[in-house]
C-alpha cells in the first residue's frame, strides 16, 4: 500500500514495500540516480542512456519503485518523465530515524530530536 500524501508516518506495512523495492542492487542505483537530480526530472530515455541497461529492464525496475510509493511519472508529449517522491522519502527517513535510539533514557531521546532536526533541515533544503 502506498502512503497518503497526507499521513505524517508510516506503519510497518507502508514501509517494508518501499525498503523492498531498495532491495535491489540496480533499483537502488536508479533510486540514487533520480535523487541526485532533486527536483529536476529525467525521462525513462535520459535514465536508461545513464544506467546504460536495456530498456525493458530498466522499466522493470521503474516499475517497482513506482509501486512503492518511492517514484512518480507522468507523460510529457512523447516522452515518459520520472522524479523521486521527496515527501514519501521524508517519510520514510522519518519512520527510520524515529526508532534511533528509541530507549526511554533522556539522551536517547536527545539523540532522536537532533536526528529529527536534521532531517527537517535536509526536507527544507529539498
Amino acid at each position: 500500500m502506498i502512503p497518503s500524501k497526507c499521513s505524517p508516518s508510516l506503519t510497518d506495512a507502508q514501509a517494508a514495500p518501499m525498503l523492498a523495492a531498495l532491495g535491489s542492487e540496480v533499483r537502488l542505483k536508479l533510486f540514487r540516480v533520480l535523487l541526485r537530480s532533486g527536483h529536476e526530472c529525467l525521462s525513462v530515455t535520459g535514465l536508461q542512456r545513464l544506467m546504460d541497461i536495456p530498456p525493458s529492464t530498466l522499466g522493470h525496475h521503474i516499475s517497482a519503485l513506482v509501486a512503492a510509493g518511492l517514484v512518480s511519472q507522468e507523460r510529457q508529449g512523447r516522452e515518459l518523465i520520472c522524479r523521486a517522491e521527496f515527501a514519501d522519502i521524508r517519510r520514510l527517513s522519518a519512520f527510520l530515524l524515529n526508532e534511533c535510539c528509541a530507549g526511554n533514557s533522556e539522551s536517547d531521546h536527545a539523540v532522536r530530536q537532533v536526528n529529527r532536526n536534521d532531517l527537517n533541515q535536509q526536507t527544507e533544503i529539498a
